[in-house]
């Protein structure tokens, strides 16, 4: 553009000093004529640079997700080819599933035999209650004949003190004390192991034989539910649309679950569209603002554009430095700062390779006078991309 302006300039230059001969071709003319170009074109560029700012690093980016299987185990297939489209949903990849399949049946086998366990358990808990009634009930009983017996043993007693009684039913009635004694320690103890047995109970009111059945199946079932979503877990889907581009893993492999070797690296379709500026270029841009972008891979094609946000954050800004990259996106060189662009209008489903390159400028809510000038370099910029200097 700007040797056109100059062309533009110099053909009128020629026709006043040299062709019409309007002013004299002096020492004072010649300085002024070449003095005025230089300080024009400064002035205009310097304009241009705040109120359209331009950038040749334009760059186009996509999410990148290192796909590391949750579980380790031998591939079994690979359903998908490299360089191709793949729907979010689509199996990557699976892994024998052998080993998780015994593991799921293992604990379901381990459940099926607590909760048997869990069912003799709560028999023998209404057992032991019943054995404690009985106990009680004939504790009960034996105290009552007991005191029979005593009320008996003192009336033959007494009747054998006095010659009136026979010392055979007394040695019997003291027999038969001593014996309903026994019966009677017996029962006692009985019921009492009953009475402590029972009174073993959780905080929540069961037996703790029943709860800790009821504790190992919770174990089990959550054991069970971890290696449900293991077996799961063999067959993994992507998680977007994209592709994969290196595809290295086949049948027969060993996918293991290290974030430093991913099985595979897969593409997202999802872009971002990132003008590096610098820090005192973007102080006019605001979303929303038009754009225009020459795409090196698109020869001559402008791509429309709005503006989306403008990346407040670079590496420089965090402590300690240098572990932020772009705000997560893409590296953004030191003390610049990355305008995100979004393609408008008819080029919205515009492909783009991940990688592109190009150049392109915003167009700010001031100067609107000048703008042409800012599209007018940038259409011959795109122009020029059609040449490809090499001499082989």
């Amino acid at each position: 553009m700007e040797i056109i302006l100059l062309g533009i300039y110099g053909f009128f230059a020629w026709l006043i000093f040299f062709k019409f001969k309007l002013l004299p071709w002096n020492i004072t003319t010649q300085v002024i004529t070449i003095s005025l170009p230089i300080m024009g074109l400064t002035v205009l560029i310097l304009l241009l640079n705040i109120v359209a700012p331009s950038s040749h690093d334009i760059r186009v980016v996509n999410y990148v997700v290192p796909i590391n299987p949750p579980v380790r185990g031998q591939v079994t297939e690979v359903p998908i080819e490299p360089n191709r489209p793949i729907k979010k949903g689509d199996v990557l990849f699976k892994i024998d599933p052998t080993p998780y399949e015994i593991s799921v049946k293992n604990y379901e086998a381990q459940i099926t035999r607590l909760e048997v366990q869990l069912l003799t358990a709560e028999a023998s808990s209404r057992n032991l209650q019943e054995s404690l009634k009985a106990a009680t009930g004939q504790k009960n009983a034996i105290e009552s004949k007991l005191k029979l017996s005593k009320l008996r043993l003192q009336q033959f007693k007494e009747l054998a003190e006095t010659g009136a009684g026979n010392k055979f039913d007394l040695e019997q009635a003291q027999a038969d004390v001593q014996n309903l004694e026994g019966q009677l320690a017996s029962t006692v103890a009985a019921e009492a192991q009953a009475r402590e047995t029972l009174g073993a109970k959780t905080p929540g009111g069961e037996q703790d034989e029943v709860a800790n059945v009821k504790a190992q199946i919770a174990q089990a079932e959550a054991q069970l539910a971890n290696a449900k979503w293991e077996l799961s877990q063999t067959t993994h889907y992507a998680p977007a649309n994209g592709t994969v581009i290196a595809l290295t893993l086949r049948p027969g492999a060993m996918a293991v679950t290290l974030p430093i070797n991913p099985a595979m690296n897969f593409v997202e379709d999802e872009q971002w569209i990132l003008a590096i500026y610098h820090q005192n270029e973007v102080r006019k841009i605001k979303p929303g603002q038009e754009a225009e972008i020459a795409f090196e891979m698109y020869p001559g094609r402008i791509v429309k554009a709005k503006v989306d946000s403008i990346m407040w954050a670079t590496a420089q800004g965090q402590l300690p430095i240098g572990t932020m990259n772009g705000g997560g996106v893409a590296p953004i060189p030191p003390q610049c700062l990355a305008v995100r662009l979004l393609p408008d209008a008819k080029d919205k489903d515009i492909f783009l390779a991940s990688g592109a390159h190009g150049a392109g400028a915003v167009y700010t809510d001031s100067g609107h006078m000048i703008h042409i000038l800012r599209k007018v370099i940038v259409r011959v910029g795109a122009k020029v991309d059609w040449l490809i200097l090499k001499l082989h």
